[in-house]
This record gives structure tokens, sequence and C-alpha cells, in this order.
């Protein structure tokens, strides 16, 4: 088991995730998360691991796009 590192970078890579569908669609945290759980069964473990760790996921969105917008010109 390996320690989550808490960094913009995994927040980047968790944005990148979940903002692109499987054919490389743009999709908002919304409708990503919604597509994968219908996508999984419920109690399969993507199923379960992404319903576990959505709030922790919509944050790394959040913090993603206000880095974002912090860059802005």
């Amino acid at each position: 088991m390996y320690e989550r590192e808490d960094s913009p970078v995994l927040d980047a890579l968790i944005f990148a995730d979940m903002t692109t569908g499987p054919a490389g669609e743009r999709f908002d945290f919304g409708r990503r998360i919604d597509e994968i759980l219908v996508r999984y069964e419920p109690g399969s473990e993507v199923h379960t691991a992404i319903s576990k760790t959505r709030p922790y996921l919509e944050g790394a969105v959040d913090r993603t796009l206000a880095r974002l917008d912090d860059q802005s010109m």
C-alpha cells in the first residue's frame, strides 16, 4: 500500500481523469462520475472506490480549477 501524496500534481492528475471520458471526450466532473457509476455495477471495486472517494475527487477537481483561474491573465 502506498501513502497518498496530497499535492497539486496529484490534483491535476485526478482532474485530467475526472474530466475526460473513455474515448477522450471532455466531461464535467458530475457527468464523468455518472458515466463511471453506470458503466460499473454496484458492488464492483471501481463503483465502490469511486463512490467512497467522490468528495476527495471533487475537491481535487475544484482545487485544480481554482489554480487554473489563479493563472488566468
